[in-house]
């Protein structure tokens, strides 16, 4: 294959990634005789650092696709296609283009023609064919003069191209019976390489003595050690005839098990073996090399496959003069290939078992296209893979692999493809840029076209071709083709429009193409064709026209537009107006280049539509005017705007010019603090334009303001309008009465913030903040009371306690019941045992105290005396507490007062709080154990009980079942004392007293049919330990039943009788299922005993003597189930058996107790039943 392609334009293709180079080398390969001598199921690892799956497809659908035809060689080969998912993405277009031989007589044996498909050579004859079989394989040298043929039956042929001339006949340069797969010249002209179906593979040294022509032939892989299916020798083009690797004369090799790679020169030597691993049986191996420029070097690189994943090895040679071969990332494919091939070097051609070619970027791993050549009906070489012309003695793995091998049928030279069918050959080659593009123009796909023709332009395409030059002048050329698709594309977009039909019709047929055309024009840089050329023809079309127009906004917006011609710029505006699009058209003009507008007509526009965004841009950008859009924009936008002006920034994009910042800053300062507004009335209050923000939104305008605070920190003049803006808010906000109690607590809290400041140069007088406590505080106004406390909260916290007086500072907020004003300065006092005051008197947040008295408790950081005070203060308020939360106040006293459960008690006045108390210190806690509370002392348990007794009885049986630290004696007489005769006899019968138990219960069942169902329970619960008979005696011995009053009781007989009947059928069939199953298991036993065994062999697996011809003494055979068969004297000498109770001997095979050991097993099993080295037949002779 030639190397002039790939050297020549190594400057302008794209350089791969080192990544993909970048792999740890392979370790020195070993010998050919460790090859030789290796086992063929031997798997060596082989793990990519770099792995890149590729697990899509890309399918141009139009590229040239045929029908599927079936391809023929000895019969019906669908059974070869595979069915697989296809998945499309980018479109590359038609990257071959496939051309049709003349045809040629089938009954022609060989034959060479000339570039004009002229016949030239017709070499051998039928006579020929009849003697050395079909041709099988084929190669010609790399100066074109000499031809090798290899035969069906084994011969190979040597011709001469120039005169046709045989030169050659070689019969003994392999063994006899067997076809020739592959024979293939090196870049030694005198040496070849031949394989023959018995899978050796030969080296063939051509030498002429004294006029002789001879040939020796010597053996470079037997087919004994596996069988070689595929070789590929390294060829080298003239260009690179002194590259370092071509001294070695590589030869890769691919057997049914692994590829190797071979030096032959100047000694036989491996460098590299890669096992395939698991793989398809009937997969075809592949071998591809191809010299690929990598960082402008160019070295060798060898594709090989079997099944669906493409390896790739690099070859190189150091400066040491070390050869390494590097692995890359491999290719993933979901077919099965059959064939591989580069045609180029950055380009593989890969065909599978479907006969479909795909045309893969070897760097991006990406499909370029996929193209169905069924109807080549491509020849396999199935006949010689499988020896039919000898007799087919070939292995029958060789025989699976040869179903799909189609070898000497599909080759590529300089970039070209050539695939020989039953009928014709056929020839692939790569398009140039230009015919991909004119390829897809002629199917009318524009918009994959100009897509394509983008790709070459930013260098971004596949197996691109044709394309020379610097990287200006390729751009030069692909940009006139695209301005030519554009011009195309409007032509034939405007002549197919519907001429008829809904407007919406029409409005998709432009917005399919339009947008296409301006992105493509943007890209180019080409807004001149756009707006004087395009534009123009479509003008023609009010539809086309609206279209164009309202596609324009998207790239306006985002700033990839930002000058419009003023003729289109005109139109632009009158279309949006007209279709009432005002939101269009204000972003339109906020991104447009201010030059480009009509002043005049958009100022208009702006104020009739109140598009104010729009109106303050043109005012900045076209006027440098920053006071106007304040006097008539309100609300947050004028803030917003504000914000912008005073940090430098334009409204509502970008920067104001550096030159005008500081003109900008102090005009907005200046209108801030105006006195009254340009067109002011006698009724106007002073400062109109600060009064009016801050009612709108207080801590909107005052975060604008601290913003500005924190920019101007070295601006003197902006600090002192800060202080001008602050003395007038402060005149303002405090000495009116229309703002609210949080307007004025956002002032002083913004001014607390900026005095805590160490960098502070705002001045306020501290009566103010006396003014506003008092404000805040009043008690006399119960309006707005939780927002005027959380708004002198606010102020606390961001420092501004230190503007007051603390002690009045406590006096009004208690005054005004701000409880949470008076925690924080408790707080700030450590003065935690007075905020418990707060958070009871608090009506909002008394349900806190509990988690705020554990918290202080538990958590460290503060002392114990302060710890001691809280304890204290809670115990004091404990009653309080339990009213509030008997729950949380017991789970409280639990954890942090246990001892004190009796004191707080005997504070708890009220019975029923001490009820509610106890309850939820004994109740029982969720969990797998669960448990009280907390463990008290059995008089308080007591006293729990006579609690329950009189305010909730019903629950008092299932206290008495969960608690146990109760006395029995004591909960009884408390019991009787409130006369709950149900927990009495429950606590009778837990004292063991049952006749008390029941004849309390009989006290309580006065009523007759309350006292028959009591009755009718025990009897059935008596039927589960007493005999039925003894029960029916029982009752019929009564002498109330003795006078003819059996019908009252025949119910409760007849259940009896019921249950009776039941359980015997239970028992019943309960015993049949488990004889059944005993039965069953006794017949698999007995069958398994007494199954008979079969020896492996004749003989005693320890003396190895046939147990049939030792007739010295009458010994016992013993076999085991696995097979092995043992004299018992043998055995026992062995130590192979032990006595056990109740058996005479129990024996182990000694061979399977002896591999166990070996395999490291520590323990043998020797227990009948337990391994099949255990199970034996002891038979006497």
């Amino acid at each position: 294959m030639s190397m002039t392609r790939a050297t020549t334009e190594l400057d302008r293709l794209h350089c791969i990634d080192d990544k993909e180079f970048d792999i740890p080398q392979v370790d020195t390969p070993p010998t050919l005789e460790s090859i030789l001598n290796e086992p063929e199921d031997e798997e060596e690892p082989f793990i990519l650092e770099d792995t890149c799956l590729l697990n899509t497809e890309n399918i141009d659908a139009h590229s040239c696709e045929t029908s599927s035809l079936a391809s023929s060689d000895s019969g019906d080969r669908t059974h070869l296609k595979r069915k697989t998912v296809e998945l499309s993405t980018t479109v590359h277009g038609s990257v071959l283009r496939h051309s049709i031989l003349k045809g040629i007589s089938a009954q022609i044996v060989s034959a060479a023609v000339n570039l004009n498909q002229a016949l030239r050579l017709c070499l051998g004859s039928t006579a020929t064919g009849a003697e050395y079989g079909a041709v099988s394989a084929l190669s010609i040298n790399h100066d074109c003069t000499r031809l090798l043929c290899g035969f069906a039956k084994g011969h190979i042929t040597m011709w001469d191209l120039a005169n046709g001339k045989l030169l050659r006949t070689i019969t003994d340069a392999h063994p006899p019976g067997t076809a020739i797969l592959h024979v293939k010249f090196t870049d030694d002209p005198t040496l070849a390489v031949c394989n023959d179906s018995g899978g050796s593979v030969f080296e063939l040294a051509f030498r002429r003595l004294m006029g002789m022509r001879t040939c020796e032939s010597r053996c470079l892989f037997s087919g004994s050690k596996g069988e070689v299916c595929n070789v590929e020798p390294l060829l080298t083009a003239p260009d690179l005839k002194d590259h370092p690797i071509t001294q070695y004369s590589l030869l890769a090799m691919a057997s049914l098990t692994k590829i190797l790679v071979i030096g032959l020169k100047p000694s036989l030597k491996v460098w590299m073996t890669f096992p395939y691993g698991k793989t398809d049986p009937t997969s075809v191996p592949q071998l591809a090399w191809q010299f690929v420029p990598v960082q402008k070097v160019v070295n060798p690189v060898l594709a090989f496959c079997r099944g669906d994943t493409v390896h790739f090895l690099l070859v190189k040679k150091d400066e040491t003069g070390t050869i390494h071969v590097i692995k890359q990332r491999q290719l993933q494919l979901n077919c099965d290939i059959i064939s591989l091939n580069w045609i180029n070097s950055r380009t593989l051609v890969v065909m599978d078992s479907g006969e479909k070619l795909r045309v893969v970027d070897r760097p991006s791993q990406e499909e370029l296209e996929s193209l169905d050549v069924a109807e080549v009906q491509l020849v396999y070489n199935s006949s010689h893979f499988k020896s039919l012309a000898t007799g087919g003695n070939v292995s029958q793995a060789l025989a699976l692999v040869g179903e799909k091998a189609c070898y000497q049928s599909v080759c590529s030279y300089t970039g070209q493809m050539v695939l020989l069918g039953t009928k014709s050959a056929h020839i692939l080659t790569l398009r140039n840029w230009r015919e991909r593009v004119d390829c897809l123009l002629k199917q009318e796909r524009f918009v994959e076209a100009l897509s394509l023709a983008w790709s070459f332009h930013e260098g971004t395409a596949k197996a691109v071709l044709g394309l020379f030059g610097d990287p200006a002048k390729r751009k030069g050329v692909v940009a006139d083709k695209m301005i030519e698709i554009l011009f195309q594309y409007v032509e034939r977009s405007v002549k197919k429009c519907p001429e008829h039909g809904k407007i919406q019709i029409m409005e998709q047929h432009f917005q399919d193409m339009v947008p296409v055309m301006v992105d493509y024009c943007l890209q180019l840089q080409r807004t001149d064709l756009l707006f004087n050329q395009l534009y123009t023809r479509l003008v023609e079309n009010c539809v086309a026209r609206g279209v164009f127009l309202e596609s324009l906004e998207p790239y306006i917006v985002s700033e990839r537009l930002g000058c419009v011609t003023a003729p289109v710029m005109r139109d632009l505006l009158t279309h949006l107006q007209d279709n009432n699009m005002m939101d269009s058209v204000e972003n339109c003009l906020i991104h447009l280049d201010i030059t480009s507008l009509d002043i005049q007509q958009v100022v208009q526009m702006c104020w009739d539509n109140q598009l104010y965004d729009a109106m303050i841009y043109v005012f900045n950008r076209g006027m440098n005017d920053y006071i106007t859009p304040m006097e008539v924009v309100m609300g947050n936008k004028l803030l917003v705007y504000i914000s912008c002006s005073l940090a430098g920034r334009a409204y509502p994009l970008g920067d104001i010019p550096e030159d005008l910042v500081s003109q900008v800053k102090n005009q907005v300062f200046e209108f801030l603090i105006r006195l009254h507004s340009a067109e002011a009335g006698q009724e106007e209050e002073l400062y109109p334009y600060i009064r009016t923000l801050v009612h709108f939104d207080t801590p909107e305008f005052l975060n604008v303001l601290a913003l500005t605070l924190e920019d101007f920190k070295n601006d003197k003049q902006a600090l002192e309008y800060q202080q001008r803006i602050v003395d007038i808010l402060l005149k303002v906000m405090v000495e009116n009465s229309d703002f609210t109690p949080s307007q004025v607590g956002c002032l002083f809290t913004f001014l607390a913030r900026q005095l805590a400041k160490p960098d502070n140069t705002l001045f306020v007088n501290r009566k103010l903040f006396d003014q506003v406590l008092e404000f805040l505080c009043s008690p006399d106004d119960d309006t707005r009371h939780t927002e005027r406390q959380q708004v002198l909260l606010e102020l606390l916290q961001v420092g501004g306690v230190i503007q007051f007086d603390e002690g009045r500072l406590l006096g009004l907020a208690e005054k005004a019941e701000f409880y949470q004003i008076c925690e924080f300065l408790y707080e700030q006092n450590h003065l935690y045992d007075k905020i418990l005051d707060c958070y009871l008197r608090d009506p909002l947040r008394k349900e806190e105290i509990f988690n705020y008295i554990h918290n202080l408790l538990s958590m460290p950081g503060y002392s114990s005396e302060e710890k001691h005070c809280v304890w204290e203060k809670a115990l004091l308020h404990i009653a309080e507490l339990v009213t509030l939360d008997p729950a949380k106040s017991a789970d409280l006293v639990a954890m942090h007062f246990p001892e004190e459960v009796r004191p707080i008690i005997t504070r708890l006045q009220d019975d029923h709080l001490v009820f509610q108390f106890l309850r939820c210190l004994l109740d029982q806690r969720e969990g797998p154990h669960p448990q009280p509370l907390l463990r008290l002392s059995p008089d308080l348990h007591e006293l729990h009980i006579g609690l329950l007794c009189r305010f909730t009885p019903r629950q008092l049986t299932d206290f008495l079942k969960a608690s146990q630290d109760y006395r029995l004696e004591e909960a009884v007489q408390i019991t009787e004392q409130y006369q709950v005769h149900e927990a009495t006899s429950y606590l009778l019968e837990k004292k063991g007293d049952s006749h008390g138990a029941f004849q309390v219960l009989l006290k309580v069942c006065v009523s007759p049919p309350v006292l028959k169902e009591l009755t009718m329970k025990v009897l059935n619960s008596m039927s589960s330990f007493i005999p039925l008979p003894a029960i029916i005696q029982r009752i019929l011995q009564d002498p109330v039943y003795g006078k003819g009053k059996l019908a009252e009781i025949q119910g409760l007989i007849l259940g009896m009788l019921e249950t009776f009947n039941y359980e015997q059928t239970l028992l019943e069939t309960t015993t049949s299922l488990l004889n059944h199953d005993l039965h069953w298991s006794l017949s698999h036993l007995r069958a398994a005993v007494s199954r008979g065994l079969h020896p492996r062999q004749d003989h005693c697996n320890i003396c190895l003597q046939q147990y049939r011809r030792r007739q010295d003494s009458p010994d016992d055979i013993i076999i085991f189930s696995c097979g092995h068969l043992y004299h018992c004297q043998c055995l026992q000498r062995k130590g192979s058996g032990h006595a056990e109770p109740r058996l005479l001997q129990v024996w182990s095979c000694y061979k399977c107790i002896s591999s166990q050991r070996g395999r490291g097993g520590d323990r043998v099993t020797t227990e009948t039943g337990r391994g099949r080295s255990t199970s034996l037949a002891q038979v006497s002779q």
